[in-house]
């Protein structure tokens, strides 16, 4: 008889690797084999309030992305929360909790586990039982308990039994230098005061994930995390597929078979490229006590060689509290070492769009890529979209203008832009007069003036200092008064490319000339400004 569950948590602890942003065909492949192989739960990621940088779907695994995932049949799916994320949101746990999560019965999210530091424990027990009054199962997570005295285990067991709310209680490796002494030790001092179920999480850094794993569940630990291929933060976790091929010689209850596939065909490949996994970096981290994003950012930039990372382990190895991450103490770790025309142009755009947020969409391969939750951030927020030249992956009724700032790019593309039945921003004077016959489209006049090492918006035209379209439609943002500007298919070039240094330099003048207009990329990209992600949440 089957007396433990598995957890397979790759699309949340993997996401550490990708920005939790999965190929749908990954995502398809992967919900596929857990159903298949009988996996008992699926944590499919975190949820969290709008956050800045770029996540993808399952950074926030909202409720709305969920319905399109087509969940198979099977498996009990869950989310994590970080205690962190509910403490200091700025309402109560209670309205905190309201904001993030529906009742279970109206989401296919069963099972919800809070992950917390030691410190958080005493502040936890309104997040538990809010979560259970919704109707969730509910696990809590014990980060980074390796080391902690027996004691000191033994007190926040004794309170997370006190809330008389929690299904299974977690303790996590999260450092990755347990051995089997330790899980024992560890165990022993929650049984003194929890009677419930246990978890573990292991990390791979000493290429110890899978024993330890095998060795709480001998002890009866009756929940056991794993990853496709153990991706996830840092050297990762116990394997999925190594977890079940040694189950199979005890119980015949899963089918490991379809795992195995989604490991050859998808996520070998995925880890070759990203490069999760134990190595003698990350089991020198672990030996001194070094969270393991240190060693996971350093080897992921390529500008640092293998003595530089060593010299930089040594470093945080000698410094107090890198057991957490501090991008602070990450830096001080490696600081060791046109036509003739005159220009014209209208003041009709002048104040135009005040209050309102300004959408730029350009062409990069991330449109294409996030197309559809694009045309959801239109519809939800309606914002005033502004498309750089003539674009054809997004549809013209998502679309309120077309920025135009060059007359060969017209000209190659004029019968595009009649089928757009979109009116046009473009400098006429960039045109000749037989070129503007030719426009067929309504059309905005504002001007538009290439000067070196200028940025400059006036009520009838601008200065910027590239002849680039995007350089034209910031102008714009500017001159109609726009509240904010947010950017999507706005990926940024190559590096080498002549226009990525220009366009660095361009964005540095836009902040000198306007520097409370903000700036927000909705997809990835290479530029420097603030990171954020078109999944967010509207809250």
């Amino acid at each position: 008889m089957k007396n433990f569950s598995i957890l397979d948590c790759t699309l949340r602890d993997g996401g550490y690797y990708n920005n939790w942003d999965f190929c749908p065909e990954v995502v398809s492949a992967y919900l596929d084999a857990m159903a298949k192989s009988k996996i008992d739960y699926v944590e499919l990621g975190l949820r969290n309030f709008p956050k800045k940088g770029f996540d993808g779907p399952f950074a926030y695994t909202t409720e709305s992305f969920l319905k399109g995932l087509g969940l198979p049949s099977g498996p009990t799916y869950g989310v994590m929360v970080d205690a962190k994320t509910v403490l200091d949101a700025p309402m109560t746990i209670e309205q905190a909790i309201d904001k993030l999560f529906v009742d279970a019965s109206k989401s296919p999210i069963k099972l919800v586990r809070v992950a917390a530091h030691f410190h958080e424990v005493e502040h936890s027990g309104p997040i538990v039982k809010a979560l259970k009054a919704k109707g969730y199962i509910v696990g809590y997570n014990l980060m980074q308990a390796g080391g902690k005295p027996n004691e000191v285990i033994a007190a926040k067991a004794k309170v997370a039994s006190q809330w008389n709310s929690l299904d299974s209680l977690y303790f996590a490796d999260s450092l990755g230098n347990m051995d089997a002494t330790e899980v024992t030790r560890i165990v022993k001092a929650l049984r003194t005061e929890w009677s419930g179920d246990i978890g573990i999480h292991t990390h791979n850094n000493m290429g110890k994930a899978l024993d330890n794993t095998l060795t709480a569940k001998e002890l009866g630990v009756n929940w056991l995390d794993v990853t496709v291929t153990g991706m996830g933060r840092g050297a990762g976790n116990a394997q999925t597929e190594s977890l079940l091929a040694v189950l199979s010689n005890v119980t015949n209850y899963y089918l490991p078979s379809s795992v195995y596939e989604l490991v050859i065909r998808h996520f070998e490949q995925m880890q070759k490229v990203s490069g999760w996994g134990s190595s003698l970096l990350y089991f020198l981290g672990a030996q001194n006590d070094v969270h393991p994003t240190y060693i996971q950012n350093l080897i992921s930039n390529k500008h640092y060689g293998t003595e530089e990372i060593v010299g930089a382990i040594n470093y945080l190895s000698q410094l107090e509290g890198t057991t957490s991450y501090n991008g602070d103490v990450m830096e001080s770790a490696i600081s060791f070492d046109t036509s003739s025309k005159e220009i014209s142009g209208t003041d009709l755009l002048l104040g135009k769009f005040k209050g309102k947020e300004l959408l730029i969409v350009s062409n990069g391969p991330s449109l294409s890529r996030y197309l559809s939750e694009i045309k959801n951030y239109i519809e939800e927020r309606k914002p005033i979209v502004i498309a750089i030249n003539a674009i054809s992956t997004l549809a013209p009724e998502f679309v309120n203008y077309y920025c135009v700032s060059h007359n060969s790019k017209f000209l190659s593309e004029q019968d595009v832009y009649k089928s757009l039945e979109r009116p046009l921003i473009m400098p006429a004077h960039r045109f000749t007069d037989e070129e503007l016959k030719s426009v067929s489209n309504e059309f905005i006049d504002y001007g538009l003036n290439i000067e070196s090492d200028k940025f400059m918006v006036a009520d009838k035209s601008c200065s910027v200092p590239y002849d680039l379209t995007a350089a034209y439609a910031l102008a714009i943002a500017v001159h109609s008064q726009a509240k904010s500007v947010s950017l999507v298919g706005v990926d940024g070039y190559e590096r080498g490319d002549i226009r990525q240094t220009e366009m660095f330099d361009l964005l540095s003048k836009f902040k000198l000339f306007a520097p409370n207009l903000t700036i927000k990329a909705l997809t990835p990209t290479s530029y420097p400004v603030e990171q954020g992600s078109i999944y967010a949440p509207n809250l």
